[in-house]
């Protein structure tokens, strides 16, 4: 499929904002089964900008503005070929998982920080599931159907600081929430789980050329020999309508825009998303 997406987002303040200091993660990575054809990052008022690839792999636009503004706005645009098949995986045996070359090449991918840590009685019913399947995939995809049987997708109901626990104990959350708290679930049975950011075109049968609202959307991999891709919100593998942008340990290594000013005393952040199929 052959996507264009156009990301908004930004600050509007209550005063005048007199510097602010930013980093956008909005550029969609180029990768074996995704092609960046075109990306473009615009940002008003005019600011000082450098590119960089971040230890995760993603591409950051770090920028400053240095003149007083009541809003700061940041479009990306992009234009993506997807050809994403379906990842199976190695099939890995418990053993081989838990190797020593595992761990040291993914330990990154193993420690569960608060914000994934899974209470006491979901992280029971993981090991559970644990002990009785036969491989690591099939423990991540029961744990994954776990989640999306459980969580009711509730949009406003958590925010960006939101623990996993949190989310769990409401059995309500967004896209964010549930990759957490997958991730957090097969981290505690010794999976390397990665978080991942990006699009997802909401039409499944989308009209060509026809924009549609989206919004930012986020899925996990495991590790199985390879990633292996797995939609907890959707209960799907990522495919043609996904398009991945970053990747981390977790939300807070991949927000598309963080950052902080000076001058006033608080702000709104504004978010649109449109994504258009010029081909499928």
């Amino acid at each position: 499929m052959l996507l264009r997406i156009v990301h908004r987002t930004g600050y509007e303040y209550t005063g005048a904002a007199s510097h602010s200091f930013n980093e956008a993660r909005m550029t969609p990575m180029s990768t074996l089964h995704q092609q960046v054809l075109h990306t473009k990052v615009d940002i008003a008022p005019a600011a000082w900008t450098n590119t960089y690839t971040d230890y995760w792999g993603t591409t950051v636009t770090q920028f400053e503005v240095h003149e007083p503004h009541q809003r700061l706005s940041v479009t990306a645009s992009a234009t993506v070929d997807v050809q994403r098949p379906e990842v199976t995986g190695q099939g890995l045996s418990w053993e081989e998982l838990r190797s020593a070359e595992v761990f040291d090449d993914l330990s990154e991918y193993l420690l569960c920080s608060p914000s994934v840590e899974p209470p006491e009685d979901l992280r029971a019913r993981v090991q559970e599931i644990a002990d009785r399947s036969s491989t690591p995939s099939a423990c991540a995809r029961e744990i994954v159907d776990l989640v999306r049987d459980e969580m009711t997708y509730v949009s406003g109901s958590t925010g960006v600081h939101t623990r996993a626990s949190e989310a769990w104990a409401g059995r309500a959350g967004v896209c964010q929430d549930m990759s957490n708290l997958t991730i957090g679930c097969l981290r505690t049975v010794g999976i390397p789980a990665c978080y991942v950011s990006g699009y997802l075109l909401p039409a499944r049968e989308p009209e060509i050329g026809q924009p549609y609202k989206g919004e930012s959307h986020a899925w996990v991999c495991w590790w199985d020999g390879e990633w292996v891709g797995m939609d907890p919100t959707n209960g799907v593998q990522p495919g043609g309508r996904h398009v991945e942008v970053a990747r981390g340990r977790e939300y807070g290594d991949v927000p598309p825009l963080r950052g902080i000013y000076t001058g006033t005393r608080s702000s709104a952040m504004f978010v649109e998303v449109e994504l258009t199929a010029l081909r499928v």
